[in-house]
């Protein structure tokens, strides 16, 4: 009975302990609700009271209410804080004026003076042209230094003259066609067989284009060589008669002819001066003996033709391409054995000998005003 009556009064408790939680949750959740519905009336009473953004109405306040409570505004990272502090210490202060970093322009032409005077006394070995700046290097078209160039090339190599084994005008052009990076020595290899199946330019505009390939493979790019020996046979057989042209402009109409080629046939087979051949060997040479500081083929023969004798054209493109092959190499050039070394001052020279006349000459050259350097 006892037991009885303990379990009974446990029920009895466990029934009036649940009846109070869900009256206690039910006021706990309400306070929770009120205060809630005062924060948003609030929030929405300040956003009623300033401007709504992009001309919305204010009843529209209420509906960005849960735009803005999910995409707080960022707090300002330690970057900003420094940015704003800074600003708020530099603000109205004045700017410094501009200041130089070697004093005045005076203390600096004076420098510059002194260096250049330094440098020109202190020329040797490799580096003879290495002045302070651009306008101290010496122009080196003088008519006088131009003609001791071309006499010293003409003492070194007399007999220079084409390398590519030719028979005719026509073999010379299909030849000088073939030799775009290429070798002459390859393109001697190839050229004997070559003519012997297709001697004339009748010839070869009849044979197919595989066959040609066959033959000038070894030379490189030979489709593309191919195709412009077969146009350049075609177009002569058909518009000129089967002649080679004499001249520039016909010649520039030839497939695979550009003004290089178009110089060398006009040069080497028809004895005719109509331009410098400028390939890598002379626009290496004419950089380094400062005969023309452009880069550009058509540019560098521009400068060429106009401070060498047009007598001169076609011996001094054969002799600088000799002195290329053999002394003035692209890599480590043989200065101590070349003829023309007490005439350059090119950065590159591996030797030097006439160290007080390069001085000498620089800083004469420096000396002239620009107008007068152009001229001389």
């Amino acid at each position: 009975m006892a037991k009885a009556a303990r379990a009974g009064k446990r029920t009895t408790q466990a029934k009036a302990s649940g009846a109070r939680k869900p009256a206690a949750a039910a006021a706990g959740r309400g306070f929770r609700r009120s205060a809630h519905n005062a924060a948003q009336t609030k929030t929405a009473a300040g956003h009623a009271s300033r401007p709504s953004p992009r001309g919305t109405a204010p009843g529209a306040a209420g509906r960005s209410k849960r735009k803005l409570k999910s995409k707080p505004r960022p707090k300002a990272g330690p970057a900003v804080a420094r940015a704003a502090r800074r600003r708020t210490v530099t603000a109205g202060k004045p700017k410094p004026a501009a200041t130089t970093r070697r004093g005045d322009a005076a203390a600096n032409a004076e420098l510059g003076v002194r260096r250049q005077a330094a440098s020109a006394t202190q020329l040797t070995g490799i580096n003879l042209s290495a002045q302070s700046s651009a306008a101290a290097r010496p122009a080196g078209r003088s008519p006088e230094r131009v003609q001791a160039i071309v006499a010293a090339l003409a003492a070194a190599y007399p007999h220079a003259e084409c390398a590519l084994h030719h028979r005719n005008a026509w073999e010379l052009l299909v030849a000088t066609i073939l030799s775009a990076q290429c070798t002459d020595v390859r393109v001697n290899l190839v050229t004997p067989e070559l003519f012997r199946r297709y001697p004339t330019p009748q010839d070869l505009a009849a044979a197919p284009l595989p066959a040609i390939e066959e033959l000038i493979r070894t030379t490189g790019f030979y489709h593309n060589k191919a195709v412009s020996i077969s146009g350049a046979a075609k177009k002569i057989a058909a518009e000129f008669a089967g002649e080679v042209p004499r001249e520039m402009a016909a010649l520039l109409t030839l497939p695979g002819v550009a003004r290089k080629t178009a110089s060398v046939v006009l040069g080497v087979a028809f004895g005719i001066a109509d331009g410098i051949v400028v390939d890598t060997h002379v626009q290496r040479i004419a950089r380094r003996l400062d005969l023309t500081a452009a880069e550009a083929p058509k540019r560098i023969e521009r400068d060429l033709m106009a401070v060498i004798p047009r007598s001169e054209w076609i011996a001094f493109s054969h002799r600088v391409i000799a002195h290329g092959r053999q002394i003035c190499v692209a890599r480590k050039p043989k200065c101590d054995a070349c003829q023309l070394e007490r005439l350059c001052y090119s950065q590159d020279k591996t030797y030097g000998s006439n160290t007080a006349e390069h001085a000498a000459y620089a800083a004469a050259e420096s000396a002239k005003t620009p107008a007068s350097r152009r001229t001389g």
